[in-house]
């Protein structure tokens, strides 16, 4: 007996991202499709697969199997190009369920490969997820699963071109170690990393318990990939076994252990995990068998307020329902216990000969009548949901029913959820009130089990989303891009735009080529507007933006239509005391400096002109390097003597219309 033995399960076991929304994707459209297939098995583990087939959804090795107009899913690890190309010849109806991490090593090996560029992929050369990716290559790829393979690769395609990624599920250590073999080797390369954050964490998660460990159990299916890959990370340090279900832990040897340690591969569900646990408690408890008959007999005898009883449905009608629950009492669920619907009839939710479960309300021994509710039953379950939702960190949906303080109640499965208003929204400045009888996508962040309540959170769903969306965007984002987006937040000095995942500024002078005084004047909070990427830091992932163009600069209309000696109608639009200056056109201002305002001395530039006079000037010089522009109304005026003794011109800085406006 191993009583005393620690049981750890590591945080990080279990779904993935990538799996979890191919799976909910798959689950979500059962009811849509009846023709439904995924190319391949939707993840590598027999539990969820035999699942899908028990409900209809067929798993085909490839597209000679789709028929025209079928529903086909693309499963987590993605497809070469060419075979989305025959699924478009056959017509198919396809469903893209490719992780969002594995579809940005598509785009980084595509946009980076052809003549004379190379792409070499960290992986296994027959593992799905690979294949896609050198489908996506438009030229030279190799694969390699070590750095001995990659010595050798580096070696062969010397002088061209070299762009590396990875396997999404690659072992960590050794895409270290081949990130070291590249700079000891002075290749230039362009290096990604795309191993998923998840399995990154996953992996060190494990190897921080196998390093503390006797034994290390592993949990996933025969072929998961990222399944294999940690149980080699954790071998190195004890003793460690690869199961795919509780009914293979009978024939481990755990004499001697004092700490057993269990992780699971991104394609293991939460409940298998689960169910590993708890048989592993049984063996080292060596619990004692007992008598399920017996045992279940005996619980039909013990009938107590707040029990849950099993029975079969005997007559129906629109009062009540009578079950048989095995005793001498005779079961009744009023039809208020039967569904929260009050509308609801029973003959819709019930049929004579159905198994149902209920809770005991009122137990009548003189009248042998037990009071029973299914819709109590019914909350239980949901709640039950709620709790695996919560170890699942699966997304869950419901209705906004209540506006409270200090948050929202959403309704899902029969539950009321707490949301507080600090996760109840995407962003702090909406507003609650505007969320009540709409539905919500939410993650159930803690349970209390014993109270039958729960927490949830709205913003770590839009949080993931958002993540998603930033990360896709920079896969393709480039300067010089024009962009959709919505404003989000104006400031004095700039405006900050939500592109989908991503914030980006502009500033005050990058607003328009005309004078702006302030950033509302042009923009109003959710606007939606075009602009242009003027710069992106992919590596810290930050977006600066424009809504200035070529095309629009006003300098370059100027210098296409005015020369020197042109005469032109301006407006003045500031005064100085060395001389003023007027607009041209809209953006551009010229200099008439106070020496070329008049033939006489000119001592108050003031007495002769005010903002918003309109004067002819000759255009007398146009400085395109500096940009600046001079402007004379002398020129204009007859030659008359000068009794004055002669001026020299002041030395004045001649602006642009954007030095001006600031």
């Amino acid at each position: 007996m191993l009583r005393n033995c620690k049981i750890i399960v590591a945080k990080s076991a279990g779904f993935c991202f990538g799996v979890d929304r191919a799976v909910k994707i798959v689950y979500n459209k059962l009811n849509d499709y009846d023709d439904l297939v995924t190319l391949g098995p939707i993840i590598h583990n027999k539990n969820v697969v035999s699942d899908l087939e028990a409900k209809g959804v067929r798993a085909v090795d490839d597209v000679t199997c789709i028929n025209k107009g079928q529903h086909v899913v693309i499963r987590s690890h993605g497809v070469d190009i060419s075979t989305i190309k025959a699924l478009e010849e056959k017509g198919a109806d396809i469903i893209d369920a490719t992780c969002p991490f594995v579809e940005r090593i598509h785009k980084i090996a595509y946009e980076n490969s052809g003549e004379n560029k190379v792409v070499l992929i960290a992986g296994d050369p027959v593992h799905p997820e690979v294949v896609g990716i050198k489908g996506h290559c438009k030229g030279e790829c190799y694969v390699f699963s070590d750095r001995e393979q990659l010595d050798g690769l580096l070696e062969k395609i010397e002088g061209k071109e070299v762009t590396i990624v990875s396997q999404t599920t690659f072992n960590v250590s050794i895409w270290n170690e081949c990130e070291k073999a590249v700079s000891e080797k002075g290749v230039k390369a362009r290096i990604y990393n795309t191993i998923c954050n998840a399995t990154a964490e996953r992996q060190r998660e494990a190897e921080e318990l196998a390093r503390k460990a006797d034994v290390m159990i592993i949990v996933g299916g025969r072929n998961s990939s990222n399944t294999i890959k940690l149980k080699n990370v954790c071998e190195k340090f004890c003793r460690c076994y690869h199961v795919e279900g509780k009914e293979e832990l009978s024939s481990i040897d755990f004499s001697g252990s004092h700490f057993i340690g269990i992780s699971a591969g991104a394609s293991t569900p939460a409940y298998i995990i689960k169910e590993v646990q708890e048989t592993m408690s049984e063996i080292l408890n060596n619990e004692e068998e007992f008598n399920f008959e017996e045992a279940l007999e005996q619980s039909f005898k013990k009938i107590y307020t707040g029990a849950k009883v099993t029975g079969y449905i005997t007559t129906v009608n629109n009062s009540e329902v009578t079950v048989d629950i095995g005793t001498k009492h005779t079961g009744i669920i009023p039809a208020s216990e039967l569904s929260n619907d009050p509308n609801a009839k029973a003959e819709d939710i019930v049929k004579v000969g159905d198994e149902i479960e209920a809770i005991v309300l009122k137990i009548s021994d003189q009248d042998g009548i037990v009071t029973l509710s299914k819709k109590k039953v019914d909350a239980m379950k949901g709640f039950e949901e709620i709790v695996k939702a919560k170890e699942e960190g699966t997304v869950l949906s419901g209705v906004v029913t209540n506006v409270v303080k200090g948050g929202i109640l959403v309704s899902t499965n029969g539950v009321k959820v707490f949301i507080p208003a600090s996760l109840a929204t995407a962003r702090r400045d909406d507003k609650l009130d505007d969320l009540l009888k709409k539905n919500v996508e939410f993650k159930v962040i803690e349970v209390n089990e014993n109270g039958q309540r729960a927490v949830g959170s709205v913003r770590a769903v839009a949080n993931e989303k958002r993540a998603a969306a930033k990360a896709k965007f920079f896969e393709t984002a480039e300067a010089g891009m024009e962009v959709e987006g919505t404003v989000k937040s104006i400031l004095d000095y700039g405006v900050f735009v939500d592109l989908g995942g991503v914030d980006g500024l502009i500033r005050k002078p990058d607003i328009c080529w005309k004078r702006v005084k302030h950033p509302s004047d042009i923009f109003s909070v959710g606007d939606k507007i075009n602009v242009i990427l003027k710069d992106v830091d992919k590596e810290n992932q930050k977006v600066s933006l424009t809504c200035k163009k070529d095309s629009e600069n006003p300098w370059n209309i100027f210098i296409s239509t005015y020369h020197k000696g042109d005469v032109v109608n301006v407006k003045i639009v500031s005064i100085t005391s060395f001389g003023a200056f007027a607009q041209i056109i809209d953006g551009i201002d010229g200099l008439i400096h106070i020496s070329q305002i008049a033939n006489q001395r000119v001592n108050n530039v003031s007495d002769i002109l005010s903002v918003g006079d309109m004067v002819d000037v000759k255009i007398i010089d146009i400085d395109e390097d500096q940009k600046r522009i001079s402007l004379s109304m002398r020129a204009l005026l007859p030659e008359e003597e000068n009794t004055e003794e002669p001026v020299e011109e002041a030395e004045a800085s001649e602006e642009t219309t954007e030095e001006a406006a600031e």
